[in-house]
């Protein structure tokens, strides 16, 4: 029997506690982390279907979105923008830090596609800030964040799936390079230049980073 068989015919016994009154679960006997993320993410939901307005709290189908998260997402993108003009980028990184939670608290009956494009956005944003701010670890960071997001949102010029989101491979090149990080930075780039195209001005920057880095490669191992 293999351990998957041998798991689901096992029986555990969850030591789970329900509030009466608040009908929050909890688990006071157990230390197990991965249980307590779950009944985290359950009183979530719990949480989130007790502030809907419909009847007996039912989820709404997922089209229209609830335009007051929509709105509020946008006031914090709106309100970092101007803290970055005004130089204060740690300001900028908390209100940029709040927008990607609020997107990432989005109820799980909307669109995941739209979570995924607010949170692309998001991460672009503050991986933007943290170069400002010549924090070039956590740049690529979100970077990577970014793209990851916005995965297999379209096609490529190969007819591969791409991001579609070439000012984040942009972005987390400038990272690798600043960082020195060579080998990295070449395929990185190459990634973002095989999947966003050479055109544009995202494209040339990439381009040319990339010669720069390709440069650099071949110094170290000629050295």
């Amino acid at each position: 029997m293999s351990a998957t068989e041998d798991s689901l015919e096992t029986y555990t016994h969850l030591p789970l506690h329900l509030d009466p009154a608040t009908k929050i679960l909890t688990s006071t006997k157990s230390s197990d982390p991965q249980l307590q993320d779950i009944l985290k993410s359950i009183n979530a939901l719990h949480n989130q279907f007790k502030t809907l307005e419909t009847q007996n709290h039912a989820p709404p189908p997922p089209l229209p979105v609830n335009p007051k998260r929509t709105a509020q997402l946008t006031k914090l993108r709106e309100s970092a923008g101007q803290s970055v003009r005004k130089n204060d980028f740690a300001g900028a990184i908390r209100l940029f830090t709040l927008a990607i939670q609020m997107a990432s608290d989005r109820p799980p009956w909307e669109p995941a596609g739209l979570v995924r494009e607010e949170l692309a956005v998001c991460y672009m944003e503050r991986a933007n800030v943290h170069v400002l701010n010549r924090d070039w670890v956590e740049g690529f960071k979100d970077a990577e964040c970014s793209t990851e997001c916005k995965r297999g949102k379209q096609q490529g010029p190969q007819g591969q799936q791409g991001p579609g989101n070439p000012r984040a491979f942009t972005i987390g090149g400038k990272c690798l390079v600043e960082m020195g990080r060579w080998e990295e930075a070449v395929s990185w780039l190459e990634r973002g230049l095989e999947l966003e195209g050479a055109e544009g001005p995202d494209g040339k920057e990439m381009g040319r980073m990339l010669a720069e880095a390709r440069e650099a490669v071949e110094k170290k191992g000629a050295a």
